[in-house]
């Protein structure tokens, strides 16, 4: 069974307004997040984790788009890895991957969890990725170029991030017993020794971090209704 954590929790101080109640193709950013794991067959159960003050106005997205996987809906901590722990304290006995996913993050698809959860029973973990194409360089703290940096096996890592729920699991125990603080779960993992491997996506599954992000996904979201994979 696959249990989603979706992180829901940011503050969205770049966009200035709550970004995952903002529209696209007249679907709130969070709708479109949910909605793809409430149409995996393989998702068994969603757990919502977000800020207090929007718990309730996300329980009515919830309710008004008919998601019938959504567990529950809890509030998060101060760090994203706080949020993250909270959902895993809801797991349900029967749950045995873990998939966490940013919630800013609409335009990810069933198609791409599914691959992904493949990976990680072959693996431990895995993750959705793209290649770092730009040049990469190193700047000073006026942003005065220093160096480059060879972007040869380098990937722009993202979420889903799939695991074995007993290694997400202890790679949270270590982190919180040890004090640290990480940025993903991946991160997490890699400290307990964990292998997790990388899923090059083709598709856009960027986070919405400016409103031009909101502009780019709307038409992306049109585009792929107007062309459907067939």
């Amino acid at each position: 069974m696959l249990t989603a954590i979706i992180v829901a929790g940011g503050s969205s101080q770049r966009m200035g307004f709550d970004k995952l109640l903002a529209p696209i193709a007249g679907k709130p950013v969070l709708a479109h997040s949910i909605a793809a794991f409430e149409q995996s067959n393989l998702v068994a159960a969603i757990i919502l984790v977000a800020r207090a003050e929007r718990l309730s106005e996300y329980e009515k997205i919830s309710e008004s788009y008919g998601f019938q996987k959504i567990s529950a809906v809890i509030p998060g901590g101060v760090r994203r890895q706080d949020s993250v722990r909270c959902g895993l304290d809801q797991l349900g006995k029967e749950t045995q991957f873990v998939a966490v996913h940013d919630a800013a993050r609409p335009l990810v698809s069933a198609e791409l969890i599914e691959r992904l959860l493949e990976l990680a029973r072959e693996h431990g973990g895995a993750a959705s990725a793209v290649p770092i194409v730009d040049t990469l360089k190193r700047v000073d703290q006026k942003h005065t170029v220093s160096g480059s940096v060879d972007r040869k096996n380098l990937f722009g890592v993202q979420t889903p991030q799939i695991f074995e729920r007993a290694l997400i699991e202890k790679a949270y125990k270590a982190v919180f017993d040890a004090g640290l603080e990480v940025t993903d779960e991946i991160s997490a993992v890699e400290r307990v020794g964990g292998k997790v491997v990388l899923l090059p996506n083709e598709s856009p599954n960027f986070k919405i971090t400016y409103p031009a992000d909101l502009q780019l996904a709307e038409f992306l979201v049109r585009y792929q209704r107007l062309n459907p994979r067939r």
